[in-house]
């Protein structure tokens, strides 16, 4: 029998007095042997279940205890788990007062061996908003049932039907392109009456969206980028859910959800988290506070949630064999359940990568977050990853200002001084664009220099880069500034009758193929060059609208030059004799053009050149 089919949850009815008692869920629907924490918590839930007992008679798994609530359609029942138990279809046993008794199959298998290895500086990240990228399966656009049950791709926040088999059917185009590792949007149900595409208003944390696919699908994907290099990435959201989840419309608590179930909206100051003279009232906001009604603020500081959290993640990454986990608002729940959240991942994947969301353009702000940040409160976080706000806000002024004192390109400058701030500023994530912001392109006043010169940033700095899908064909929302619906516009070929093919390049304009080329080329580049992967960096001082970096190890230099003028310029070379050999000479990998150094560097115009140094 399919694995998946062993752990959905069947009907028990116990008749006690005419009174019918249903299990419906038990969550997580299957486990595993062989992870160093023992303990396992299965969430039980079902109509009037509370009174059950449970007994479970196999080799190596002990029945802890079983907590009850004041909800009676809950009973959470805690296992042990040796590390000697045995592997196979376990037998629990539900009975009633009445002597009546059922049997519940749960599968428990042994924990995978294989080494999760998460994303890393060699890898390129790539972002998709599943629901616009390619509708490879039009049979599941409208699933019966679902509350927002139609497809209308004129609208900007309705459903448009892209899928998870439209993601596996790319995946040659994306390694061809380069990429590295796959960050997806949340393909969980959000059986929302409205906006459902994007994600994050989960009703269902064990099931993908039948919109996207099944479970199977979703875990075929991840099998089938892995054979071509690529590491699947989750989305994943332990600050709020849908107001549609089931344990939100029937809590098995009063304080399962913050401000006991009615919308308080956070106040957003990120900052009382850090701050020594921060009112309690406003920290408190803040962490508990809603983001919108249609998403309950979930309370973490409530033991079993936490666990339930905390396991479902673990599940998804052994589950599907993931190669990385991006967290969605990470400043936002209980910080101390965070630090024991990530902990627990961790513990149980050291080679995993965990990134996470805080939006801020503070170096001090976001990188209290990172594992081995010593910091002044004495929290301590086990956050590898974080997403680097700072530097895309940077980039983005540096390259649309004009240059001036504090302007322009002293924007990069000065961010990437702040680096001491960090514990490990190689494991930022730098990003250009992101599905929450206006794209890049639109950002920069549709001007292909200055894009050029962003992404050649993001792809030869520090840390690992992400791109957002269709940054490679110039995607634009120049015409609805701010809209996030179109932000996360269809990628244009993705649907059967597009008139523009961003794949095979049919109807794109000159400069949209001239780009992508451009970008395929320096991301396959990038693919092998150590250098960026794991060289230093060092930087010059910008001067007259020029600024210049080193990446470099003991075989390897790459300079970096961006140039905003738009006349030629010519640099002197001894201002970087402490790097470089003045009698070097260079070859532009964008362009394969070869510049001798020894009477000055001459650049053409404005733009960005990646040199190899010989």
């Amino acid at each position: 029998m399919h694995p998946r089919l062993l752990s959905l949850l069947f009907t028990l009815l116990l008749c006690t007095g005419g009174r019918a008692q249903r299990i419906e869920r038990v969550e997580p629907p299957n486990w595993w042997i062989g992870f160093e924490a023992t303990e396992l918590q299965l969430l039980v839930y079902g109509k009037d279940i509370s009174g059950l007992t449970v007994t479970v008679d196999w080799p190596g798994l002990t029945l802890q205890s079983t907590t009850r609530m004041g909800n009676p359609n809950y009973l959470f029942v805690n296992l042990n788990i040796a590390a000697d138990a045995k592997a196979g279809i376990v037998p629990m046993r539900f009975t009633n007062n009445a002597g009546f008794a059922l049997t519940h199959q749960y599968d428990l298998a042994q924990k995978s061996t294989e080494v999760r290895q998460g994303f890393t500086t060699a890898d390129v990240m790539y972002l998709i908003t599943p629901d616009r990228f390619v509708n490879g399966d039009p049979t599941n656009d409208v699933v019966a049932g679902l509350r927002e049950n139609m497809v209308d791709r004129k609208n900007p926040g309705g459903r448009h039907g892209g899928d998870i088999a439209g993601i596996m059917g790319k995946l040659d185009y994306l390694a061809d392109l380069g990429v590295g590792s796959l960050w997806l949007n949340p393909v969980l149900e959000n059986d929302m009456a409205e906006y459902s595409y994007h994600g994050y208003s989960t009703t269902d944390y064990y099931k993908v969206d039948p919109r996207y696919g099944s479970n199977e699908s979703y875990r075929a994907l991840s099998k089938a980028a892995a054979a071509k290099g690529i590491k699947l990435i989750k989305d994943i959201i332990p600050n709020h859910c849908g107001s549609n989840h089931w344990f939100v419309l029937d809590p098995p608590t009063a304080d399962w959800i913050n401000f006991g179930g009615k919308f308080v909206g956070t106040n957003h100051k990120r900052t009382t988290v850090q701050d020594p003279h921060a009112a309690e009232i406003d920290t408190r906001r803040h962490a508990d506070g809603w983001f919108v009604a249609t998403m309950p603020d979930l309370n973490q500081r409530n033991d079993l949630l936490a666990r339930y959290l905390t396991q479902n993640a673990i599940w998804w990454i052994e589950y599907a064999s993931l190669g990385g986990v991006r967290v969605d608002t990470y400043p936002y729940p209980d910080k101390y359940f965070m630090g024991e959240w990530t902990k627990a991942i961790m513990r149980e994947y050291p080679a995993m990568s965990i990134v996470g969301e805080e939006w801020s353009n503070e170096p001090a702000i976001v990188s209290y977050w990172q594992a081995g940040k010593v910091n002044h409160d004495g929290y301590v976080s086990y956050l590898p990853q974080l997403m680097d706000f700072p530097t895309q806000e940077a980039v983005r002024d540096a390259l649309t200002e004009a240059e001036d004192w504090g302007k322009g390109f002293l924007r990069i400058y000065e961010t990437l001084a702040m680096d001491f701030l960090y514990a490990d500023y190689n494991k930022l994530v730098v990003f250009p664009d992101n599905h929450d912001m206006d794209r890049i392109f639109t950002q920069l006043g549709e001007d292909v220099d200055l894009w050029k010169m962003a992404m050649g940033y993001h792809l030869t700095t520090r840390g690992i880069p992400q791109i957002y899908y269709g940054t490679e064909i110039l995607m634009s929302n120049a015409a609805v500034p701010g809209d996030h619906g179109v932000i996360r516009s269809d990628f244009p070929g993705g649907w059967a009758g597009d008139a523009t093919n961003g794949f095979t390049g049919q109807g794109l304009t000159t400069e949209q193929l001239e780009a992508k080329a451009w970008l395929k080329k320096l991301m396959n580049w990038r693919q092998q060059a150590n250098v960026i992967h794991t060289g230093k960096l060092m930087q010059f001082a910008p001067q007259d609208g020029v600024y210049a970096y080193f990446r470099y190890n003991d075989d390897e230099k790459v300079m970096v030059v961006m140039n905003k003028n738009e006349a030629p310029v010519d640099i002197d070379m001894a201002r970087f004799a402490e790097i470089l050999d003045t009698n070097a000479t260079a070859k532009d990998i964008l362009t394969d053009t070869r510049y001798p150094m020894q009477d000055g560097l001459k650049l053409p115009r404005k733009g960005i050149y990646v040199l190899a140094i010989d």
